[in-house]
């Protein structure tokens, strides 16, 4: 089953809860896609615009990748091989 990609009003609403969550606050930019003169601080629609785009080609593309059934790990790998190889050798 193939999902849908998300609007661009639904990933807004996901990414600003995310933000909120650490505490960072979009509302703090300035209003629109120009930076601020005094500051430099991008837009707050272009940090949105940038944040989408990111989401779009990163996230999504990982969360749709799986392992293949042979790729099941049967055991953690060892801390510290190199140890465990010398106990073995003993």
């Amino acid at each position: 089953m193939s999902l849908a990609q998300p609007t661009d009003a639904e990933l807004d609403v996901m990414i600003r809860a995310r933000l909120a969550s650490i505490g960072i606050d979009l509302d703090q930019l300035p209003a629109g896609s120009a930076p601020d003169p005094e500051t430099g601080s991008p837009g707050r629609d272009s940090v949105l615009a940038s944040l989408r785009s990111f989401m779009r080609t990163t996230v999504l593309p990982l969360s749709a990748y799986s392992f293949g059934a042979d790729a099941l790990q049967v055991a953690p790998p060892k801390l510290y091989p190199s140890i465990d190889i010398t106990r073995e050798a003993r």
